[in-house]
């Protein structure tokens, strides 16, 4: 099976030779290229690769979770999942000023990826079934967010991100809260999408067999909200959370 964001492929997602383009100039899915560096070219299933803009910014506007890579000064590895949100050419990722991942990365190349699964392809084998999905890497070394104006601004785009509406409704950062938060900008000058599609495509063999096959989607919502147990009891629901029933950014475009 192969999974979303990796290398990953089975015989039939193998491309021939032909198909796994030498050079950052190779074209994407929908021939929207060249790869903006060879660090992000798609090598694995190149035809599944789409380095458009517009691409790049759907999925990373649809996600709420990002996992951010970097080498610690131990030199092992370390992947964090985060909350982040992309403002204009740049994604912004956030927290305490303590945190190890973002005093690392303040100064070091990171890796930022994000994936939404969209469903499960159900081949007639396990060897032959995938998933649906899409997702985007992002390499580079951030810049850390000094300026305080910026750094208020950033952190209330990813507020909103995460909920839209809400910075309105709750009172404004304290200076404290600013001082005890880090934020780091990384460029999305680096940038590179990858979404899967489609059916399995089984051998003629399996094909004609008794064995289901298919697509089972996968629908993200949002769920009834459930109030803090120290809420007084004359609050109403706010706006924002009220919206949340109408979210449809985790929802697939038709074509997957």
């Amino acid at each position: 099976m192969v999974e979303p964001g990796t290398d990953g492929a089975t015989s039939s997602d193998v491309p021939d030779s032909s198909d796994v383009p030498d050079s950052s100039e190779s074209q994407g899915r929908y021939g929207r290229g060249p790869a903006p560096s060879d660090a992000v070219r798609v090598r694995r299933e190149a035809h599944k690769a789409d380095y458009d803009r517009s691409t790049i910014d759907a999925v990373l506007d649809a996600a709420l979770v990002a996992h951010v890579g970097v080498v610690g000064a131990d030199g092992r590895p370390v992947v964090i999942p985060t909350a982040f949100a992309r403002i204009g050419n740049e994604v912004v990722l956030h927290g305490s000023v303590a945190s190890r991942l973002l005093r690392t990365a303040a100064s070091a190349p990171i890796c930022v990826t994000v994936t939404l699964l969209d469903a499960m392809v159900v081949a007639r084998s396990t060897f032959q079934s995938s998933m649906r999905y899409r997702s985007v890497v992002v390499m580079g070394t951030p810049r850390a967010v000094t300026d305080p104006e910026e750094r208020v601004r950033a952190l209330t785009a990813l507020s909103e991100h995460l909920i839209p509406g809400r910075t309105a409704e709750v009172r404004p950062m304290s200076d404290v809260e600013l001082r005890q938060t880090a934020v780091l900008a990384l460029a999305l000058d680096e940038a590179s999408a990858k979404v899967s599609i489609g059916f399995s495509d089984d051998p003629d063999d399996d094909v004609g067999s008794s064995v289901w096959a298919g697509v089972v989607p996968l629908v993200t919502t949002w769920g009834d909200p459930v109030p803090a147990p120290d809420l007084s009891e004359d609050v109403d629901l706010p706006n924002s959370i009220r919206l949340l029933a109408q979210d449809d950014r985790f929802i697939a475009p038709e074509s997957a």
